[in-house]
């Protein structure tokens, strides 16, 4: 994926809090200052709080069929996974948002991500194993937590999104984390903010 100008930011956010959403807000900020640095770029945004069909028996059957042997109702079957995984071939920088919930990340978000972890589309299998066929691309993983640390030993969010990516291709992943919102959200959002200061220096400084 190039470093120069980007065309396309892909912005997918999946707390249900809507505006009362941290991990929201903090989205808004990365987007505002990646346009500031890239302003020709087109936002396309991707909204979980609304769900994702999940994946059923239809859909397994669907998935396994060869293209050109898919009935009608197949690839209507298919046809949500099939933008989710366009969308991200397109997009030149990801912006994730997520709350931790119960340790782990909301349903409709594991569910997106079953829709475009898709064999011979985004991964391979290969006699070592299997292999990412995304071309890597910076992904901005914004997390907000209540109470667990992001990066310990009970932070199954933050790890296993970063594997996710990892597993399609996608390694240049960077985490902005506002941990312990529930005892101070104030704090936890200004430590969020030096985070992403310090380490998406890409995008640093370019808002006040």
């Amino acid at each position: 994926m190039s470093t120069n100008e980007y065309k396309t930011i892909l912005r997918i956010d999946s707390s249900l809090r809507g505006d009362d959403s941290i991990s929201r807000r903090l989205g808004d900020n990365v987007v505002e200052r990646l346009l500031r640095q890239h302003p020709n770029a087109t936002v396309e945004h991707v909204d979980l709080a609304g769900g994702m069909p999940s994946i059923d028996a239809a859909w397994v059957a669907a998935n396994f069929t060869a293209a050109e042997q898919r009935s009608a109702v197949q690839r209507e079957r298919l046809a949500a996974s099939d933008a989710a995984v366009a969308q991200l071939r397109r997009a030149d920088a990801i912006v994730l948002t997520t709350p931790v919930y119960n340790f782990s990340v909301p349903a409709a978000l594991r569910d997106w991500i079953d829709h475009v972890c898709r064999a011979g589309m985004t991964f391979r299998y290969t006699e070592h194993g299997p292999e990412g066929l995304l071309a890597d691309r910076p992904v901005y993983l914004v997390v907000a937590s209540g109470g667990v640390e992001l990066g310990g030993p009970v932070d199954f969010a933050s790890t296993y999104l970063r594997q996710v990516f990892r597993f399609i291709g996608i390694s240049d992943v960077h985490l902005v984390g506002a941990e312990r919102t529930a005892a101070d959200s104030d704090a936890a959002v200004a430590g969020a903010m030096r985070q992403l200061d310090q380490r998406l220096p890409a995008v640093a400084g370019a808002v006040a």
